[in-house]
């Protein structure tokens, strides 16, 4: 029988979200597998392989630690999910881009996790200071971005402040060592709607989407359709390589005629997606294990 250890932050709600590995442990069980999460670091469980599934932006080194005494572990190089790690297409006040430019946090989910955490006393405080930053950025940010919008700048949409030109960003974005400004670089249909490309795989196992809606900033909340994409770019592949990705998700663009990473998570979940309609992407998921044991 197939020992699985799945190896979460001490603190991590696994059972209780619907983050799509969850569902895939599932279906491993329902195949015979034993799988075990693990809380944090503890004793040693045996298992022919584990998977790293800590949800926070860094993963702690007491974590890494432990994970790497497994034979096989999924997801082992993956310390580092930041936007300054995985981006490809951060700007500078001098590096002379002219387009429009959007503003996100360097943590994954604006930092959230790491400051709930803060919060509670289980980080240090300091990080705790990411959700009133963030607060007083948006504030700050929906000021500047009234004064200086000008037509086709979509100014703010969904917490992410989008500026025509890198001369527009106000100078506390820059100095703000928890925010990053990227090249605004959305993907659009010839009807005019937004585009974004997800990316799914576990090993070998993969599902390659389009989603397509309104606004700019897409969400599964505002997806108004999709389509199947039977192509991965190598450029992407090759991304995935780099970062060591085992299993994850990929949100990314073909923009300008170049692929544009926009979020790679090793911790992914389904959103607002119903469960019954991923059952068949869980399921081929499932299948990626088999090429690590």
């Amino acid at each position: 029988m197939p020992r699985i250890v799945i190896l979460t932050h001490r603190h991590d709600p696994f059972e209780n979200a619907n983050y799509w590995l969850g569902e895939v442990a599932g279906i491993w069980r329902r195949n015979g597998f034993d799988v075990r999460v693990l809380h944090g670091p503890g004793p040693l469980d045996d298992a022919d392989v584990a998977v790293l599934h800590v949800d926070s932006t860094v993963v702690p080194e007491s974590h890494l630690a432990f994970i790497r005494r497994y034979p096989k572990v999924l997801n082992g190089r993956v310390v580092d999910t930041s936007k300054r790690i995985t981006s490809n297409h951060r700007v500078s006040p001098g590096d002379g881009h002219q387009g429009p430019v959007i503003v996100k946090t360097n943590r994954n989910y604006r930092g959230r996790r790491e400051a709930t955490l803060a919060f509670k006393g289980l980080l240090p405080q300091r990080l705790a200071d990411i959700r009133p930053n963030y607060s007083t950025f948006i504030k700050e940010t929906v000021r500047a971005v009234k004064e200086l919008m000008s037509p086709g700048c979509p100014g703010l949409l969904r917490g992410y402040a989008i500026f025509e030109s890198v001369r527009q960003v106000p100078r506390h974005i820059w100095e703000n060592p928890d925010l990053v400004v990227e090249r605004f670089l959305p993907e659009r249909r010839d009807d005019g709607l937004y585009c974004v490309r997800t990316w799914l795989f576990l090993g070998a196992q993969e599902r390659n989407t389009l989603f397509y809606a309104k606004d700019p900033i897409i969400k599964s909340s505002n997806i108004i359709g999709r389509e199947p994409l039977s192509d991965v770019p190598k450029e992407l592949r090759s991304i995935r390589e780099q970062l060591g990705f085992d299993f994850g998700k990929f949100d990314y663009a073909i923009s300008e005629g170049r692929v544009v990473l926009y979020d790679a998570n090793r911790t992914p979940t389904m959103g607002h997606f119903a469960k019954d309609q991923c059952r068949s992407i869980v399921e081929l998921l499932s299948q990626g294990i088999e090429a690590y044991l």
